[in-house]
């Protein structure tokens, strides 16, 4: 019975290996495929961890950033076996999401999102449908004064109340990102319901606080890979 197991075992470690060095010759040969020759830059991947190693996941946007600095403002990464291509800097991504928007209208949707959303809204739905929110949206906050002179005297006011909560601080330096956010806030509210918020209202840091800990928890490792 003991040799039993034992070559039950060997068999299966003979197995795993046969499959690990089938899937490390399926990359290697994509890798050293005539299509991949005409690929973006990028650092070179490793076999089924890609570039995992290369980058912090807790800080992926600064590692991003500084592999642009090697290969320029547009490369390709792999996260494992996912293939990225990165659009680093302003002009880049103002290029591809403006000027090209229709080539870029297209956009991989994490299956938890896929999954909450049915395909509904703007932020989670890609191709045809999102072009078609997209118009909507864009058509509806039009007809909210988005862009006209109307919502001018609302975003004069809230510049006004935002340098006043910024004298508070008597020149003294301090986070300004939560108050920023609140500004932000307040004119979408303004525009949508008609309501603004005061600084120190615990509702409006209710909202920002759920607002940014759902977009951190979206770009997670642990989201991405669901």
């Amino acid at each position: 019975m003991f040799e039993d197991l034992l070559q039950s075992s060997a068999s299966s470690s003979l197995l795993g290996a046969i499959v690990l060095l089938l899937l490390l010759y399926l990359w290697s040969s994509s890798l050293s495929s005539p299509t991949n020759q005409r690929e973006l830059p990028g650092p070179k991947p490793l076999p089924l961890l890609g570039n995992l190693l290369q980058v912090d996941l807790k800080e992926l946007d600064s590692s991003l950033f500084h592999l642009s600095k090697q290969y320029g403002p547009v490369f390709t990464v792999y996260f494992g076996l996912k293939k990225v291509v990165v659009l680093a800097g302003y002009r880049t991504v103002k290029e591809a999401l403006v000027n090209h928007a229709e080539e870029f209208g297209d956009r991989m949707i994490t299956p938890i999102f896929h999954d909450f959303s049915k395909e509904n809204g703007i932020l989670f739905t890609s191709g045809d449908t999102w072009k078609e929110m997209r118009r909507f949206a864009l058509s509806t906050l039009r007809d909210l004064g988005m862009g006209k002179r109307s919502t001018e005297g609302q975003i004069i006011e809230e510049c006004d109340n935002l340098i006043e909560e910024f004298k508070k601080h008597k020149g003294k330096a301090f986070n300004n990102s939560r108050t920023i956010a609140y500004a932000s806030t307040n004119i979408i509210s303004a525009l949508v319901f008609g309501k603004r918020f005061e600084y120190s209202d615990p509702e409006l840091h209710t909202t920002v606080e759920r607002s940014h800990e759902s977009f951190y928890l979206a770009g997670t490792k642990s989201i991405q890979n669901i």
